[in-house]
C-alpha cells in the first residue's frame, strides 16, 4: 500500500489501482474508508462537501476514480474558459448536439481563464461520473486540472488546446501557422508597424501560439517584432485604453488574438479620433458570426468551433467505448476578408490621446 505522500509524488501520471487505494484516499481525506467506498459507489448518504473532499483526495493522491466507478452516467462533462465568447458557445453547442444523438446529457463549467478555477470545477465534473470530460484549459503544459483528469483515469479530449500529453486526444487548429500567414498579408500590402494584442498567456495557450506566428512573419520579413500587449480577457472585452500602444509603437496595424478583442480595439481607436482602416488596420481570430455584422466588416479567421465540438465528442465517446485510442484531430482554418485592412496611408497619422479614465493595457 502506498502512502498518501507516495501518492502526491505521481500527480499527473496514470496510476494503477493496485498501487494506490482507497485507504490512501481516506488518509488524504481525513475521512473513514466506509465514506470514500459511499463516494466512489454513488450509494449510501454523502454530503456535498465531504463528496467534492473524497473526490479532490483521490485525484491528488492519483488514485484512478474513473475506473473505480462501478458504473458512469450518461453524461458528458464540459469545461470552457468562459461562454460570454461566441467561439466556446459554438464549440458547446456542436458537443451538445453530438451528445443527444448519443442519447447523453451534458454539464458544464466556466472557468474564467483562470486555472484555479479550472482545478475546483474540474472536481465538481469528475464527481458526476460522467462518461467522459471535453475540456479547453488555460495552459495544457502547466494544467493541474488536466493532470487531475489524466489521474482519474477518465477519457478526455481537449479542444483548441495545442501540445496537450500524448494520452489525451485533441481537436484543434494550426493557430501558430495562420497568424504567420495573416502576418504576411499584412506585410505584403505595405504594414511595417505592427504589434499583437493578446489575452494574457498565462490564460491562453491559443494567444501565445498566435503571437508565434506573428513573430515568424515579421523575423522572415526583417521586421521587428513588438512584445506583446497582453490584457485580462475579461475586462478587455469592457475597454481597452490604447494610449501608450499609440504613442510607444505609432501602429499602423493591430492584430488582435481574438474577435472580441479585436471589437474593443476598434471602438478605442474611434474614441481616439482615428479610423479603421485608413489610419489603423485591425485583425480577429475566431471568426464569429458577429464579425460579419459589424462595419466595416472584421478581417479575421474562422475556426470551425462547432464542427469542432462535434468532432470532439464523437472522439470522446469512441475512446469511452474503447474503439479508438487518443489522437489528434486538426480541422483547417478559413481566412474571411474584411475591410478593417488596407494598405498604410501616406505620413504619419494623427494619435490623439485617449481620455485617462479609459483601462491602460502593459506589454
Amino acid at each position: 500500500m502506498s502512502s498518501p505522500e507516495t501518492g502526491t509524488a505521481n500527480r499527473g501520471k496514470a496510476v494503477a489501482s493496485t498501487e494506490i487505494t482507497i485507504r490512501d484516499v481516506a488518509a488524504q481525506a481525513g475521512c473513514s474508508i466506509a465514506t470514500v467506498s459511499r463516494v466512489v459507489t454513488g450509494n449510501g448518504p454523502v454530503g456535498e462537501k465531504m463528496r467534492r473532499r473524497v473526490v479532490k483526495a483521490a485525484l491528488e493522491v492519483g488514485f484512478p476514480l474513473a475506473r473505480a466507478f462501478p458504473q458512469t452516467r450518461p453524461v458528458i462533462s464540459i469545461l470552457v474558459p468562459s461562454l460570454t465568447n461566441p467561439v466556446f458557445a459554438a464549440a458547446v453547442a456542436g458537443i451538445e448536439q453530438r451528445a443527444r444523438t448519443a442519447g447523453m446529457f451534458t454539464i458544464l463549467g466556466q472557468s474564467n481563464y483562470d486555472p484555479t478555477q479550472e482545478e475546483d470545477i474540474v472536481t465538481t465534473l469528475i464527481a458526476e461520473r460522467p462518461v467522459g470530460m471535453i475540456m479547453t484549459v488555460c495552459d495544457p503544459a502547466t494544467s493541474l486540472a488536466l493532470q487531475r483528469v489524466r489521474n482519474s483515469g477518465l477519457p478526455a479530449v481537449t479542444v483548441y488546446n495545442e501540445d496537450t500529453p500524448e494520452d489525451v486526444a485533441a481537436v484543434t487548429v494550426d493557430n501558430r501557422g495562420a497568424l504567420r500567414s495573416m502576418t504576411e498579408d499584412l506585410i505584403a500590402i505595405g504594414h511595417r508597424r505592427i504589434v499583437f494584442l493578446a489575452g494574457k498567456f498565462i490564460s491562453s495557450d491559443r494567444s501565445a501560439h498566435r503571437y508565434e506566428g506573428y513573430r515568424d512573419a515579421m523575423a522572415a520579413a526583417r521586421l521587428t517584432a513588438a512584445p506583446a500587449i497582453e490584457v485580462d480577457f475579461i475586462d478587455a472585452t469592457k475597454d481597452i485604453e490604447l494610449t501608450e500602444v499609440l504613442v510607444q509603437y505609432r501602429p499602423t496595424a493591430i492584430m488582435a488574438s481574438n474577435d472580441l478583442l479585436a471589437f474593443t480595439v476598434i471602438a478605442g481607436l474611434r474614441r481616439a479620433g482615428l479610423s479603421v482602416p485608413e489610419d489603423v488596420s485591425v485583425t480577429g481570430f475566431d471568426g464569429i458570426d458577429f464579425a460579419r455584422l459589424i462595419s466595416p466588416r472584421l478581417h479575421t479567421i474562422q475556426q470551425p468551433s462547432q464542427v469542432m465540438g462535434a468532432l470532439a465528442a464523437s472522439l470522446l465517446l469512441d475512446i469511452a467505448a474503447g474503439h479508438k485510442a487518443p489522437q489528434r484531430l486538426r480541422p483547417d482554418v478559413i481566412a474571411l476578408p474584411g475591410e478593417t485592412i488596407a494598405p498604410p496611408r501616406r505620413g504619419e497619422p494623427s494619435f490623439p490621446p485617449i481620455p485617462s479614465s479609459n483601462r491602460k493595457v502593459r506589454s
